[in-house]
């Protein structure tokens, strides 16, 4: 198993190298992935979306193939970066964002600080909805645990993405090398351990900081698009309903069989509803 991430763009911001893929031409498209992952979880969604949009994908900072920041990295943080990578990028206008997990809470976070810079949420099994979450994300917030769950490891890793996805046949040998690679990077480590004890404890999802966002994002009336796999065992669908409550006049849908990246095992469905919400 070769681990090496999949190939990519490479953008400069900051001063530190950022890994993406912009393809396509049209209205932007922002992906943002999840907490430890990669842009690699929207190719197909990414490749689909293309054929008539300026679709921007990134490896968030401290993830994949791009470098840590220079200080804490938080969701402000990741936001703030987000919105320096579209400035590099020349999207400077309203974009379309797109987010699964930890991506969706950065995407509520960068429309809150900066609502000129978005046109449209959607939140795919997004962070932010509700305390609870897979223990494996809060056992990292006990330091005597942490280092030892984070260790690159082909088992690890294989039950990982196999707790990811409802289908089994998603967990392919590629995605295994691919999330192996990422968490191979020397920073990795520390950079999921800021993040994860910035946003939670063992108990679950910190409730302040959803709060203050969801507060926030429902002021702003932007058209919103709140998608979730039924069977997503890292955010439980539960978290559905709440969002509903906090954002009612968004659109929403529930998958039956999926799991926690709707975006892999429902592209062509989550793909529909996207330019249903752009239309």
């Amino acid at each position: 198993m070769t681990l090496v991430l999949p190939p990519a763009d490479e953008r400069t911001v900051d001063g530190r190298r950022t890994r993406c893929r912009i393809s396509g031409d049209g209205p932007p498209v922002v992906l943002l992935h999840g907490i430890g992952r990669t842009l690699d979880d929207f190719t197909a969604l990414h490749t689909a979306l293309a054929r008539d949009h300026l679709v921007l994908a990134v490896d968030l900072p401290g993830h994949g193939g791009s470098a840590p920041l220079d200080g804490p990295h938080t969701l402000p943080a990741l936001a703030a970066a987000v919105a320096r990578f579209l400035d590099a990028a020349g999207v400077t206008g309203p974009a379309h964002l797109v987010g699964n997990s930890l991506g969706g809470a950065v995407a509520m976070r960068l429309a809150a600080d900066a609502p000129r810079r978005v046109a449209s949420l959607a939140l795919l099994n997004s962070a932010g909805f509700g305390r609870e979450v897979t223990v494996a994300l809060r056992l990292l917030a006990v330091r005597p645990l942490a280092r030892l769950l984070l260790r690159p490891h082909p088992r690890i890793a294989r039950r990982t993405e196999r707790a990811i996805f409802y289908d089994p046949a998603y967990v392919t040998d590629e995605r295994i090398a691919t999330a192996l690679a990422a968490a191979g990077q020397p920073h990795a480590a520390r950079v999921m351990l800021e993040l994860v004890r910035d946003l939670g404890t063992w108990r679950g999802v910190r409730p302040q900081w959803r709060a203050d966002l969801l507060d926030a994002v429902a002021a702003l009336d932007l058209p919103t698009l709140l998608v979730w796999g039924e069977r997503d065992l890292v955010l439980p669908a539960a978290h559905l309903a709440y969002a509903r409550t906090r954002l009612p006049n968004a659109r929403s849908h529930l998958f039956r069989d999926t799991g926690h990246m709707p975006q892999i095992e429902r592209t062509a469905e989550v793909e529909a509803l996207l330019r249903k919400l752009w239309a």
